[in-house]
């Protein structure tokens, strides 16, 4: 018979075992939830992954970047149709996952749920009439957030061109930016959601966004380096998006990637740079 002395130990050793049962079992659990990571020594051998990346613009007219797009009501009937006509194309690539330009703890992941489960009216953020509406059509249980925060000091370009004599370059490379976003308005105008993509997508355009973008290396000198370090702030941003992305992809996957078209060349660039994924363009897919 046990006594009263053994008891609390023989109590003590069940209790450490249960909780190292648990322990493991949860190990397990989060093993199998983690995505198998694609190899980051593999330099040689075919891609094991496919990424779409499509560049857009906001249609819900945020405001947030030096020049913007003013784009009518996406969901007005006309536009609706033409959202439907990019959908279809889209369908066209089988992706089996979509990320979009949100933290990946953003209020706009848990929104997806939400609209699945019939509690969300999709707004005119394109990472509702885009990503949630070919996420539910393709019955995909969730979507990936992939952003990351980054600075973007224009001001301190702008400092050193005052500084330096330099204000009419600088604003002759502001307005011809200026210029392509006020195209681009004319141009949606008279066209359809779809063509206006295939424009932002069209490989003249990323280079042109990389030319402009670039060009900011033109303003500084050494010991005083403000337009490089511009360009390292974004693209360090966007190298942190990659990452993210890769955090979320498995051999196999088919993925699209819906973002700000701002950030189509560095992400083009860095999916074609890296042997593992193959990189696709919506231009592939148009009948």
């Amino acid at each position: 018979m046990m006594t009263n002395k053994e008891f609390p130990s023989l109590l003590a050793r069940r209790l450490l075992l249960a909780g190292a049962l648990i322990l493991f079992v949860s190990r397990i659990s989060v093993a199998q939830d983690a995505p198998l990571r694609l190899p980051a020594d593999r330099l040689e051998g075919p891609p094991m992954v496919e990424v779409l990346v499509l560049g857009t613009y906001h249609m819900d007219n945020p405001g947030r970047d030096i020049f913007n797009m003013k784009a009518d009501d996406v969901l007005a009937p006309k536009r609706q149709a033409e959202i439907r006509e990019l959908l279809d194309v889209l369908t066209r690539f089988r992706p089996n996952k979509i990320a979009i330009e949100a933290d990946s703890d953003s209020p706009k992941i848990k929104q997806y749920q939400d609209y699945l489960a019939g509690k969300y009216e999709l707004g005119r953020d394109e990472r509702d009439q885009i990503g949630f509406q070919l996420g539910k059509e393709l019955n995909l249980a969730k979507i990936y957030g992939i952003d990351a925060d980054g600075d973007f000091p224009f001001p301190a370009v702008q400092d050193y061109a005052k500084a330096n004599g330099r204000e009419k370059e600088l604003e002759s490379l502001m307005a011809q930016a200026g210029k392509t976003v006020q195209d681009e308005n004319e141009f949606l105008k008279s066209h359809s959601v779809l063509q206006m993509l295939l424009r932002m997508n069209s490989s003249e355009a990323v280079r042109r966004g990389l030319a402009a973008y670039a060009m900011f290396a033109h303003f500084g000198e050494e010991y005083n380096y403000p337009g490089a370090r511009l360009l390292t702030e974004w693209y360090q941003r966007n190298m942190r998006i990659h990452t993210h992305l890769l955090n979320v992809i498995e051999p196999g996957d088919r993925v699209l990637v819906v973002f700000g078209a701002g950030h189509l060349g560095l992400l083009r660039q860095a999916v074609q740079a890296d042997p593992t994924l193959t990189l696709r363009t919506i231009l592939e897919f148009i009948s």
